[in-house]
């Protein structure tokens, strides 16, 4: 179960006694919540019939006890287990789930943990509700969720805009939606968010980022790589070492996979690395690095990346600064 079947299902009215929302990516979870809690009962309901409780306070008793109340003036009630990973005993509501109210919709945050699927409570809840599993995106899922969440609030991304947000958040989906809900509330009557929007409101610069670090790394520009470390060096909170590390490295393994693709198609391409489409000018990038690193090349700058992770953390590291060590490894790779 996804959260669009989710959304789907509730829209069109139909509703199951619990939804439990387990896993990694809290983004997820949180707007399968905040869509029950805002939208599944009008603001005159929800009065009489949202009950939300906060794991590490919740009684498993009280839980139950609301669970299996009758609506007040309205069709169903809601009740949300918020932080549920936090409630002690909660394996006590395996009897609720077991015989749940049909006009009750439960709805349990469960972040950063999983149930064991051969649980007798996985197999009640499953029975009579449903269970969202939610991981991390991929970064080849990237650039389409971005595009997508984008469209979703009603406006587009230039591709180098797009490039901006995603190598210099990455993966963190919460501060994606809500770095763009910053420069949507800027951009007056405009629906293309373009790359001058980021650099003045999200505080990402347009010049010196981790996407035009990689880009002279392609083109083994070291003047241009040593400006952009001179930048960090003196914006250390602009792009921490740990963060650009494996921004890199993911960067340079994509171009590995290039040699064993079999054609420098980039639609073909993209495909072959799990991207739908090639967007912007980063499959072209990556291809650019197989040609100007050869085989040879990119697996030096791979090791490389992860020696320098390893000093980024104090391995093998005592005095050096950070931006010393990206100096020193950028030197390694490009002679």
């Amino acid at each position: 179960m996804s959260v669009d079947n989710i959304m789907m299902q509730w829209k069109k009215g139909q509703f199951k006694p619990v939804y439990w929302l387990e896993g990694e990516e809290s983004f997820f979870i949180d707007e399968v919540v905040a869509h029950a809690e805002k939208r599944l009962l009008t603001e005159a309901e929800a009065g009489f019939n949202l009950t939300i409780f906060y794991g590490k306070d919740a009684d498993w008793t009280a839980v139950v006890n609301a669970c299996r109340r009758y609506p007040m003036f309205a069709e169903r009630q809601v009740v949300l287990l918020k932080e549920a990973q936090h409630m002690k005993d909660i394996d006590r509501l395996e009897s609720y789930f077991e015989h749940p109210m049909k006009s009750t919709v439960l709805v349990v945050s469960y972040k950063e943990k999983k149930l064991d699927g051969r649980s007798k409570m996985a197999k009640h809840i499953k029975n009579v509700g449903e269970i969202l599993t939610t991981k991390p995106l991929y970064d080849n899922q990237l650039p389409e969720w971005v595009t997508n969440l984008a469209g979703q609030k009603g406006y587009a991304l230039q591709p180098k805009a797009l490039s901006l947000v995603i190598d210099h958040i990455g993966n963190d989906l919460s501060r994606i939606s809500n770095e763009l809900d910053k420069v949507i509330i800027n951009l007056s009557n405009r629906k293309l968010i373009t790359e001058d929007d980021i650099e003045k409101y999200v505080g990402i610069s347009k010049e010196y980022n981790a996407f035009e670090l990689q880009n002279a790394l392609t083109q083994r520009n070291l003047t241009k790589c040593l400006q952009i470390i001179q930048y960090f060096e003196s914006n250390p909170k602009a792009l921490p070492i740990q963060q650009l590390l494996p921004t890199l490295y993911s960067f340079f393994s994509k171009a590995y996979l290039v040699f064993g693709a079999g054609t420098n198609n980039e639609n073909e391409l993209a495909q072959y690395l799990g991207y739908k489409s090639a967007f912007g000018s980063y499959i072209k990038d990556i291809i650019n690095c197989a040609k100007n690193y050869r085989q040879q090349g990119v697996e030096k700058a791979l090791l490389l990346l992860h020696e320098y992770n390893l000093k980024s953390i104090g391995i093998g590291n005592v005095n050096t600064s950070n931006a010393g060590l990206l100096k020193e490894m950028v030197v390694k790779m490009i002679h």
